[in-house]
């Protein structure tokens, strides 16, 4: 699966912006997908009614060339009973033939062995010297073809039905197609010869070349056996089928749609050539129904082919146009979803940024105000209450504080204080003790000399004593009476202290 870069995806609004195109892009392909389906389907109708069109257009022209063959060999006809004893007319026929209509490029009038007297076989035959060029010179050989017309299927055919015909023949410079009309003897049943018009099949090319229905498509004609009666291609003429190409190896769809053009079907297939596809559409050709016009069934079929990438070249082409649209809007909308939302969530970037501070230890960070009435807004709103009640808060505690430490210091200071009294008391008793130690000592030494009963003491011995034992005594009464002066004072202080 993708990844999104972490650089793009770092921030909120890039995510969203994310989120949102990509729903869009999810919305805009699918309903591309649908819109190109459908427009697909509307180009494939279009073409067939386009292809119907074309099929119907060079199927007219095509039979109107016939039609215009036919006719003149009707004219022929109807002017050939009267003067089938004259050879120069006959050859003269030929010539006109040839000469009023652009598409007969030859004209042969061939008469039953030893209709003529003195000639075994005669035929009036005159065509153009150039098939490609409707302004040559019209010549007149003496023969058609290296067999006797006799032996030919444009004689041949109609002699043995009595029925005219249509008949691809290689001819002798091109391929070409006669139509072949037999004539009867004057007021007889018997016949007497054939009118044999050709058409070159070059000129049938050429106007199934102006209807190309796209820059490689073409239009070809079949022959009831499979062959090429007119083929842009001309190598293919007489010398291969439709069917040649699937022997060599030709995708087997080619044969389907062969199949079903020889069948007389109408519609279209699709088949691989040469690694292409293509598309096929085809229709029996069918002659149009003229008073005295015969009517025998050819079992032609007429096909336009075009290659799939001519038939949907502008769709692909709109296709490429459209996504490439689709891309690029869809990353303008990405840039402008961005710009947006960036804008939208900058507040949070603000309050993100307060927060951090505030988490940091600045509690007196100031946050915006704002006049939005969204969430957003809302929650700015609420963050600014919040850190206005804990700056408050913060403060209240920062006064108890700095108070309970000043108490702090003086409670310190006392006690500091009180422990240098102590130090101080303790001293002074100290020194108030040992100098009582000294008095107490005489004193005890004069007790224990009135007190000795072993050893007799004067009356002024006692005296003296008893001084002495006075003395070192208000010595201690002194000491004492400081003693308890320096006690009160201190308790005194202690009280104003308090």
């Amino acid at each position: 699966m993708l990844k999104m870069p972490k650089i793009i995806t770092k921030t909120l609004s890039a995510r969203l912006s994310l989120m949102v195109t990509g729903a869009v892009a999810v919305l805009l392909l699918a309903s591309m997908a649908v819109v190109f389906h459908f427009s697909r389907m509307a180009l494939k109708r279009e073409a067939l009614e386009m292809a119907a069109e074309t099929l119907d257009g060079t199927h007219q022209h095509i039979d109107n060339v016939l039609l215009s063959a036919e006719q003149t060999t009707g004219n022929i006809y109807y002017d050939l009973s009267a003067h089938l004893d004259d050879k120069e007319q006959m050859l003269s026929y030929s010539r006109q033939a040839v000469a009023c209509n652009p598409y007969i490029v030859g004209c042969a009038i061939a008469f039953e062995p030893h209709f003529f007297a003195g000639h075994d076989l005669f035929m009036a035959y005159a065509r153009r010297q150039d098939y490609a060029d409707d302004n040559s010179e019209i010549i007149t050989p003496s023969s058609f073809g290296r067999r006797p017309y006799t032996e030919q299927a444009w004689y041949a055919q109609p002699m043995k039905t009595g029925r005219p015909c249509w008949l691809p023949i290689k001819g002798e410079d091109e391929p070409i197609i006669t139509f072949s009309l037999p004539f009867y003897y004057q007021n007889s049943e018997k016949l007497g010869g054939v009118i044999a018009v050709d058409v070159s099949l070059s000129a049938l090319t050429r106007i199934l070349e102006a209807v190309k229905p796209s820059p490689h498509g073409y239009a070809m004609l079949l022959g009831r056996d499979g062959t090429f009666i007119s083929h842009p291609d001309t190598t293919k003429l007489f010398y291969q089928t439709v069917f040649t190409q699937t022997k060599n190896g030709a995708n087997p769809s080619v044969r389907e749609f062969a199949e079903a053009m020889l069948a007389g079907q109408t519609g279209y297939k699709s088949f691989q050539l040469n690694g292409s596809n293509n598309y096929v559409f085809y229709k029996p050709f069918r002659r149009s129904a003229v008073p005295g016009r015969a009517m025998e069934r050819l079992g032609w079929s007429i096909g336009i082919v075009e290659p799939e990438d001519d038939v949907f070249s502008e769709y692909n082409l709109l296709h490429y146009y459209v996504l490439g649209i689709a891309i690029i809007g869809i990353l303008l909308f990405f840039v402008l979803c961005g710009m947006v939302i960036h804008r939208q969530v900058r507040p949070l970037r603000l309050l993100t940024h307060s927060v951090q501070r505030i988490a940091a230890g600045h509690y007196d960070e100031t946050i915006p105000y704002t006049r939005r009435n969204d969430e957003i807004g809302k929650l700015q709103d609420h963050f600014q209450k919040m850190q206005q009640s804990l700056a408050h808060y913060v403060s209240q505690l920062e006064e108890l504080t700095n108070t309970l430490y000043e108490r702090g210091n003086v409670l310190r200071n006392a006690y500091r204080k009180a422990q240098e009294a102590d130090r101080m008391k303790t001293a002074f008793l100290h020194h108030m003790t040992n100098q009582m130690q000294e008095p107490a000592a005489v004193i005890s030494q004069s007790v224990a000399t009135l007190c000795d009963t072993q050893q007799p003491i004067s009356r002024q011995e006692a005296c003296q004593a008893a001084e002495t034992i006075q003395q070192q005594s208000k010595v201690i009464t002194d000491l004492l009476g400081q003693m308890l002066d320096t006690a009160e004072n201190d308790t005194g202080k202690e009280g104003a202290h308090d």
